[in-house]
């Protein structure tokens, strides 16, 4: 059986806690940043959980992680 390939582009964007859990950055926080407020700039720089929808896509892309 061969090798199963990793999504680099996938294992760029998503890492894997000590827990077990997908963690991923939040969107809108790489350019028109003026108008938002530094509340929002800082709530937006944290990492938050992937969905549980979208977990089993994710670990199907990233076998040995």
């Amino acid at each position: 059986m061969p090798k199963l390939k990793t999504s680099k582009a996938i294992a760029k964007r998503f890492k894997v806690s000590s827990s077990g859990k997908f963690l991923r950055h939040k969107a809108s926080k790489s350019h028109l940043l003026q108008k938002k407020s530094s509340k929002q700039r800082r709530h937006l720089s944290s990492t938050c959980s992937v969905d549980l929808k979208d977990i089993k896509n994710i670990a199907m892309q990233l076998p040995y992680l």
